[in-house]
């Protein structure tokens, strides 16, 4: 590289208000269409954004949903900072969030000593990394993308990157669990405070818990099962003992299934997460409460919705309106319809009156589900995002439940540790509106759960 270019590119890089203690962040497109704020959380320090990842913003703007939206938020916010003579290719600092914005221009990209096939657009946005790095040795340069592949390229180069942490659960709590949380704790109580739960219902906690927690109460051979009040200074006796028929009509198995009955039963616990691997019960209990709850009058309908991941190879467009569309993504919900009820015609005359409403992920902003039943399936497979728009549809006297299995992620760039579901759970544990367990076995065959271990 010759002295004129050095100097040709630090007048391109080495712009705006320069501080050595900042750091300067190539932020990936999927990190801007993952969550919006992206383009604020680098407070103190400099954006680069590569052209390309302008070109790749532009083509999701017209976009329905999320995806659309946020790409739509990035534009207009990079839109406003122009004017008054600054220009985003030399830099613009916004005093608000203490970040200056750069705009890194293809012409950048002259003369590298990697050789990396342009034609890929991650690489691209790899070598605008790059060169800044060679040329400014004293700065900090990292890449930030949720693509482990674009991570791994940038490690093999010697370059720093990282995948956006937000709404990732810290690495404390990773490394305390090492799965998310399970919704249930042993605790070794006295005798006496087991015979006062059986014997008045109530028991009065040592210390406070996470509220609606189901607790597993040991004191020799004697044992309870509670759940923590609201306040989580108190636990009331859980009454679905497992192998006895609920008010429902359900035997639970476990006391999972029978803590998971309670609440998805309690009208006081507008939300309930259930995790656990296939066939554990999550959507058959959930589905038989809802209907059940519809039938007697408690809420108007139930709201059906899932994230639009496929396993496998896509079998493209699909025909017919919306409830057609979605008819594939509603198999798990009739298998479990059929094996309560042996047929599906009770529950299609459901969705014929209007009691059963199927809502695809794409359209829900900006509709409201009052007095609902919301049932939102395989949702370890949407981001918080998702999730959160989800959730604020919910209006009075609604009940929302999100159900999946964090070991079968389908979308790119989530993991166990970083989908909607598992930062849902993390963050609600503490509310006394939310409800969650871990359902630990799976009830669909001895042949599903040996599947499960071996495969």
């Amino acid at each position: 590289m010759n002295n004129d270019h050095h100097i040709h590119l630090l007048d391109i890089f080495n712009t705006g208000t320069h501080m050595t203690s900042r750091k300067r962040y190539f932020v990936d497109t999927s990190v801007l269409l993952y969550d919006k704020d992206a383009i604020h959380a680098f407070v103190g320090n400099t954006v680069c954004l590569s052209v390309q990842v302008l070109d790749e913003i532009d083509k999701f703007k017209s976009k329905q949903g999320v995806l659309g939206e946020n790409a739509r938020y990035v534009n207009r916010y990079l839109d406003s900072l122009r004017g008054e003579g600054k220009s985003l290719s030399e830099g613009v600092h916004d005093e608000r969030y203490d970040i200056e914005y750069l705009v890194v221009l293809p012409r950048a990209r002259e003369n590298s000593d990697i050789d990396l096939d342009e034609s890929v657009p991650d690489n691209r946005i790899i070598l605008d990394a790059y060169r800044m790095m060679r040329v400014l040795p004293d700065e900090v340069v990292v890449v930030v993308t949720k693509d482990i592949n674009m991570r791994v390229k940038c490690d093999s180069l010697g370059m720093r990157a990282e995948d956006y942490y937000r709404d990732h659960l810290s690495v404390k709590q990773v490394q305390n669990n090492n799965c998310v949380w399970s919704g249930q704790k042993e605790l070794e109580v006295t005798s006496e405070s087991i015979n006062h739960l059986y014997d008045e219902g109530l028991v009065d906690l040592e210390e406070r818990e996470h509220p609606n927690m189901l607790l597993v109460l040991k004191s020799g051979n004697q044992s309870a099962l509670a759940i923590v009040d609201a306040t989580g200074t108190r636990a009331k006796r859980l009454l679905n003992d497992s192998g006895k028929k609920s008010k429902s009509g359900i035997a639970p198995y476990d006391k999972e299934q029978s803590y998971a009955l309670d609440i998805l039963q309690n009208r006081d616990i507008p939300l309930v997460t259930l995790t656990g691997a296939p066939g554990s019960g999550k959507t058959f209990l959930t589905l038989l409460i809802g209907i059940e709850a519809v039938t007697a009058g408690e809420y108007e309908r139930i709201v059906i919705t899932r994230s639009m991941q496929t396993v496998g190879k896509e079998i493209g467009f699909l025909p017919g309106d919306i409830d057609e569309k979605m008819s594939p993504w509603l198999g798990p919900i009739m298998d479990n319809f059929r094996h309560a009820y042996k047929d599906t015609s009770y529950f299609k005359l459901m969705m014929d009156k209007g009691n059963v409403d199927v809502a695809p992920l794409s359209f829900i902003r900006g509709r409201s589900f009052p007095n609902s039943y919301i049932i939102v399936d395989e949702a370890q497979n949407a981001t918080i995002h998702e999730l959160k728009t989800i959730i604020t549809r919910a209006g009075e006297n609604s009940k929302i439940i999100l159900m999946g299995d964090i070991e079968q992620i389908d979308t790119p760039y989530i993991d166990r540790y970083s989908n909607g579901l598992s930062v849902v759970i993390d963050k609600f544990k503490d509310s006394p509106l939310s409800g969650h367990i871990h359902l630990n076995r799976g009830r669909r065959s001895e042949l599903a759960n040996e599947a499960n271990k071996l495969l």
